[in-house]
């Protein structure tokens, strides 16, 4: 109790604790975002063995605890002091200890954007409970961004626990009214929702996931229905900018696929730390 205390009367010391601590989440992002959508293959296999009646081939436990982590290379075993968030990378210089096989700088860049974030969040919001709840939103949309730009996938396993802890943290009103959270999450889905069945009808194909929908339904029960519309023109925007850039630069066609999820998420973070006072400035008033 003297500790907490302590971070309450000292801001440095929260915002460094919480550094330490985006360190140690996101190399736990780190497994869930690589293991989770292998996890959810192997259920699918699974439930389709099983509609057609055969037998599903026999799996190792694979989860987010087992096995050990292990070098994609050779398969050696990641022991203790090899696993130290960013330091560990540096000392071994980007390479296996083992096989000397490089490992991607995206490990430690996640590391430190989840602790860049967890900092900043830390920062801005303070010794509070809106700082607990921030830090497991943020956390939640990092792991959704990179499975989506990995696989396309927004998993179930996240968005839907996320939508039903936006519900849960505003009972209090930590961030919007109870009432609002519930429009939010529902104004959230249906609004991607008949985006989707719109331009399916008109230009004949699908133009985004079901994933994405309950994404911004999740973000609309944490920041309420108000901010939706900032949330929606802030994704869309950034999609289209950064969309236009990879096609230009990739020379992609225009069926390429774009993951939504990483700026629906981007739109979340802002929303929910600034939305209030931007939606504020651009319609004159805030909704009640």
């Amino acid at each position: 109790m003297e500790f907490l205390s302590f971070l309450n009367t000292s801001p440095a010391v929260l915002v460094g604790t919480c550094v330490v601590l985006g360190l140690c989440v996101g190399s736990f992002l780190n497994v869930v975002i690589y293991r989770l959508p292998v996890m959810m293959e192997a259920e699918w296999r699974a439930d389709c063995a099983e509609v057609t009646g055969t037998e599903a081939p026999p799996q190792e436990v694979f989860n987010l605890v087992r096995p050990r982590s292990r070098c994609p290379s050779c398969g050696t075993a990641i022991t203790a002091d090899q696993n130290i968030p960013v330091v560990s990378w540096l000392l071994l210089r980007g390479k296996c200890a083992a096989c000397k096989a490089p490992i991607s700088a995206r490990y430690p860049a996640i590391e430190l954007l989840t602790a860049a974030i967890t900092g900043f969040l830390a920062w801005r919001l303070g010794y509070s409970a809106a700082l607990a709840a921030a830090l497991v939103f943020a956390w939640a949309l990092i792991a959704l961004t990179f499975i989506d730009l990995d696989t396309q996938l927004l998993p179930d396993d996240i968005t839907l626990p996320l939508a039903w802890l936006g519900l849960l943290v505003n009972i209090g009103g930590t961030f919007t009214d109870l009432r609002s959270a519930v429009l939010g999450a529902i104004g959230g889905y249906l609004s991607l929702w008949l985006v989707y069945w719109g331009f399916r009808l008109i230009a004949k194909k699908e133009g985004m996931g079901y994933g994405d929908f309950k994404l911004l339904a999740a973000i609309g029960a944490w920041t309420g229905w108000q901010i939706l519309p900032f949330v929606i023109v802030v994704s869309a925007g950034l999609g289209a900018v950064i969309g236009l850039a990879m096609m230009a630069i990739a020379r992609t066609g225009r069926d390429a696929r774009i993951p939504f999820g990483p700026y629906l998420a981007l739109g979340g973070i802002v929303g929910l730390l600034w939305g209030r006072p931007l939606t504020t400035a651009w319609l004159g008033y805030f909704p009640a």
